[in-house]
């Protein structure tokens, strides 16, 4: 069916080339959508605030599944701590991860948007925008059909549009050391410690260009903690096989949501994706695939409404989005009563391995 008759500036408006923001941004262009996606920054590789580390099924069912080898590393097995350092290995089969070279990754995302007739602004903020009958204008851009912010965990698009916005957050802080290998760098090494990590973990991990070593902790507005990274790795590097006397090269920091989807996710014409939309994982903090599932499966619903194919697609991006619900439970649980003694003390027991096995693999796992 023929488009109709061009009334708007652009049919889609995207802020954040995040992964979520590419995929609805590729969704929607793949079905002659014509789109615009700003990004703040000149660079997408830089001042990023992910791991950029990939599931199986992210890697086997996107686009990211074409992403150039020398970008990713095959991952196959957690490596479990208790704050004694006890570990258990954990392992599913069939099943792994990838760390990337997310700078890297980011700049390929880039390209991909601009071969898909993408128009891509770089280093344009959004800064406003205001309804307009059947659609929005968006200062410095013009006219649209649809918004989509998929611009990161304080979303501009979420204040200015009167959505819902992410109320509990993570802090995490993220060393990459350029060249250096593991000891042990078949496994993403994951670390239990209330001190160091209270509400979340630690993580060292081999990727593509280095060794990557991270700390999260529950964000308190009220009582904002910085994570003491130095001190953790200190405590766990050797256990997890990091080298000596490291000197880090890029630092990433910045908030992460854990308190699942935003309400609400949608309104006239604009809706929330990604970051912006809570949509990452209350546990783990991943949220690359259900950010990319999530942002592609809006992209969708926008092209087949402009071309007459499809229902209004608020109600379809709404529904897309995961909801958690046994993830959300732990992270209450987590949150109220995380305690270093029952994993010094149950580490190899069969509840917390299934607990493991939940947040890592989905019950698909195996203990070793």
């Amino acid at each position: 069916m023929p488009l109709p008759p061009v009334s708007h500036d652009y049919d889609l408006v995207v802020v954040g080339a995040s992964f979520a923001g590419a995929a609805c941004a590729l969704a929607a262009a793949q079905s002659g959508l014509r789109v615009v996606v700003l990004e703040r920054k000149r660079d997408p590789g830089e001042k990023l605030h992910t791991t950029g580390i990939i599931v199986k099924e992210a890697a086997e069912q996107t686009l990211l599944g074409q992403l150039p080898a020398p970008l990713t590393r095959r991952v196959e097995q957690v490596r479990l701590y208790a704050p004694s350092l006890k570990q258990i290995a954990l392992a599913a089969p069939g099943y792994y991860f990838q760390t990337t070279d997310t700078p890297q990754v980011m700049r390929w995302l880039a390209g991909q948007l601009r071969s898909h007739d993408v128009e891509l602004r770089l280093g344009t903020p959004f800064t406003d925008a205001r309804r307009v009958d059947g659609g929005w204008h968006i200062e410095g851009v013009g006219r649209c059909r649809y918004l989509v912010g998929a611009d990161g965990a304080r979303s501009r698009v979420a204040a200015r549009t009167g959505l819902g916005q992410v109320r509990q957050f993570l802090y995490g802080v993220e060393y990459e050391f350029p060249g250096a290998c593991l000891q042990h760098p078949e496994a993403l090494h994951c670390f239990i410690s209330k001190r160091y990590a209270p509400g979340y973990i630690g993580w060292i991990a081999q990727s593509p260009t280095g060794i990557q070593a991270g700390l999260a902790l529950r964000h308190d507005p009220g009582n904002a903690r910085v994570p003491d990274i130095d001190g953790f790795l200190l405590r766990v590097g050797a256990a997890g096989g990091l080298p000596r006397r490291l000197k880090p090269g890029t630092t990433r920091a910045g908030l992460i949501p854990c308190s699942g989807p935003v309400w609400p996710m949608v309104g006239d014409g604009v809706m929330l994706t990604g970051d912006a939309a809570g949509i990452v994982s209350p546990v783990t903090a991943g949220g690359i695939h259900s950010a990319w599932e999530h942002g592609w499966a809006s992209g969708r619903a926008i092209a087949a409404h402009v071309r007459g194919d499809g229902p209004r697609p608020e109600p379809v991006a709404m529904a897309a989005a995961p909801r958690f619900r046994t993830k959300r439970a732990l992270r209450w649980a987590y949150d109220r009563l995380q305690f270093d003694w029952p994993f010094d003390l149950f580490m190899h027991s069969p509840p917390l391995r299934w607990a493991a096995e939940q947040v890592y693999f989905h019950k698909r796992g195996i203990a070793a």
